[in-house]
């Protein structure tokens, strides 16, 4: 998906115009998930870019897409590029004698310390 949204088309509400566009992402998002894996590979896995204009996107995570269109629309900016492409994603083994529980421990005490 490659698209420009405009936020403020004539006669209609800015605020159901962005709930649509936000829609629209996550219909593509699901609809891409759903397609069948090729061998080998473990999950979908997406490149995102987001910005005002195309020439000004830049690289970003998925999950902060819904709230990098909120930021634009609370600047009352007119319109936002969003470009997301599927590609292949394949898991890392874990290192040798680690285990999901340790991995959980280590991440809470390095909570901790902070």
């Amino acid at each position: 998906m490659r698209k420009t949204f405009q936020l403020q088309p004539e006669g209609k509400n800015r605020d159901r115009v962005l709930e649509a566009i936000k829609h629209e992402v996550r219909k593509y998002v699901q609809r891409e998930r759903r397609r069948a894996l090729p061998e080998g590979v473990d999950f979908w896995d997406f490149d995102c870019r987001f910005g005002a204009s195309q020439e000004t996107a830049e690289v970003v995570h998925l999950a902060a897409i819904t709230g990098l269109m909120n930021d634009i629309a609370k600047a009352e900016g007119p319109q936002f590029y969003v470009e997301i492409l599927a590609k292949h994603g394949k898991r890392k083994p874990r290192p040798a004698g680690e285990s999901a529980d340790a991995a959980a421990d280590g991440a809470a005490e390095a909570d901790a310390e902070d």
